[in-house]
């Protein structure tokens, strides 16, 4: 299993960013994928993630992140994206994704228990 996150840079209050998460070795059809950060010195977070399924699949969000964040998936190119809107300072941070297995994540905690995880794209929210 390898899971690719991208997308990642620098932009301001306010502005937005879209993460990109490419699987491979495993499928969409039967693996959840979720995202976490990890901001300078505080625990990783789990803030979202997408079922698995051959539909749209049932979506999770953080509190922190509700109504900004939007996940959503591309089971032809087995990519999960996060678009990130109306960017905040305190969204600066490392971000992950992972996967597991089954058919969701729906907690932060969950997020966090994921078998497999990737290398992390940073994101910093700064003016």
């Amino acid at each position: 299993v390898q899971l690719q996150a991208s997308g990642g840079g620098l932009v301001q209050p306010g502005g937005s960013l879209t993460l990109s998460c490419a699987a491979s070795g495993i499928s969409l059809d039967s693996y959840a994928i979720g995202w976490a950060r990890q901001a300078p010195g505080k625990l990783r977070e789990g803030v979202s993630s997408i079922s698995s399924g051959s539909g749209k699949g049932s979506t999770y969000y953080a509190d922190s992140v509700k109504g900004r964040f939007t996940i959503s998936k591309d089971r032809a190119k087995n990519t999960v994206y996060l678009q990130m809107d109306n960017l905040k300072v305190e969204d600066t941070g490392v971000y992950y994704c992972a996967s597991d297995i089954g058919m969701g994540a729906p907690s932060s905690a969950a997020i966090l228990g994921m078998d497999y995880w990737g290398k992390g794209t940073l994101v910093t929210v700064s003016s």
